[in-house]
């Protein structure tokens, strides 16, 4: 089957009806919209209220902006010295080779940076972007984002990692990327292969928002990269009607950590214009935090994280379990059923 690339597509692929393809039409102008042949066979006899449905289709909600939504959320824009880099730690950088991506999440906080023929960094550009982090020697960390790396060759690919392993500060390079979850046919023998170099710790953020996901085809698709010796961490998107609830979370981290990937961040979803329909609350997401605390164990505990927007960097947004009273060195402690104790230290 073909890929999904517009509205038409879509209707064509019996997706959505030719009048819900009317009522998109002006969001798909403005935000790619994308699936893969293998989303497509997965999404099909899904409806908009379903929790992988509503990750990838558009949606007429998408036309509405809240005043406080911003073109550039996490001000990527600001901290970006050279083109493809964003530097806003002191000891690590991200590097964007690319602003394609195989799927287009409607609650993307780069939707108005990536699409179709999204720009590429030319060679000279990646030339000049690695050249950044070689000169400077406080980096010991880089996150290969975009776009998705994994649309990239194994050949660019491996030009990246083989670059990176020469910079004696370098100890670290983590790829964050959808196509695990998204196609994983093209997790191949050869693009695993280029992700590691001598000297560099290789690790893979995997993008997986709910446990539907996780069919046999994504799980054989993450034991490829495990059996390889690359440690895979989860990146969650906290998205209301699609995982807003204790079950949906369980679910999902007991199945990630059941195929070796660990839970690392659940992010609370950022300004990104159009995407209000997905956000909850800050207090609503540190109330399902809280509840999770009883249902699982630590190795299924993400770090419930804030974007600042502006590019100030994440924010842990967990609940506090530990305040201090009136009393001098004291302080109550809530256990996880809820109950509270009192603590001298």
């Amino acid at each position: 089957m073909k890929a999904v690339h517009s509205v038409s597509d879509l209707v064509a692929a019996g997706l959505m009806t030719a009048e819900a393809g009317k009522a998109v039409e002006t969001v798909a102008e403005r935000y790619a919209v994308a699936l893969t042949p293998y989303l497509r066979d997965q999404l099909q006899g899904r409806t908009p209220d379903d929790p992988l449905y509503a990750q990838y289709v558009p949606s007429p909600a998408e036309a509405y902006a809240t005043p406080e939504e911003l073109a550039d959320p996490i001000g990527d824009v600001a901290r970006s010295p050279v083109k493809g880099i964003v530097h806003r730690y002191p000891d690590r950088v991200l590097l964007k080779p690319l602003h394609a991506c195989a799927v287009y999440c409607r609650f993307c906080f780069r939707r108005e940076m990536v699409g179709p023929g999204g720009e590429a960094l030319s060679g000279d550009e990646l030339d000049a972007a690695l050249t950044y982090i070689r000169d400077n020697p406080s980096v010991w960390e880089v996150v290969v984002t975009g776009g998705d790396p994994f649309l990239l060759s194994p050949r660019r690919l491996r030009t990246i990692t083989q670059a990176l392993s020469a910079m004696p500060q370098v100890g670290v390079v983590r790829l964050h990327t959808r196509i695990p979850a998204a196609d994983p046919g093209r997790v191949t023998d050869e693009l695993i292969a280029a992700l590691t170099a001598p000297d560099l710790a290789t690790w893979v953020a995997v993008h997986i928002n709910h446990a539907d996901e996780l069919t046999a085809e994504v799980r054989a698709a993450l034991a490829r990269l495990v059996e390889a010796g690359i440690p895979l961490l989860g990146q969650t998107v906290l998205l209301k009607g699609v995982n807003d609830n204790p079950a949906a979370l369980e679910a999902l981290f007991r199945g990630l950590v059941r195929n070796r990937v660990k839970p690392y961040y659940l992010h609370h979803p950022d300004l990104a214009a159009g995407t209000s329909h997905f956000r909850g609350t800050l207090a609503e997401g540190q109330a399902l935090v809280k509840s999770l605390r009883g249902r699982v164990s630590g190795l299924c505990q993400p770090t419930y994280v804030l974007d600042i927007p502006g590019g100030h960097g994440k924010a842990p947004a967990a609940p506090a379990w530990i305040q201090e009273t009136d009393e001098a060195g004291v302080y109550s402690v809530t256990d996880f059923t809820g109950q509270t104790h009192r603590y001298r230290g």
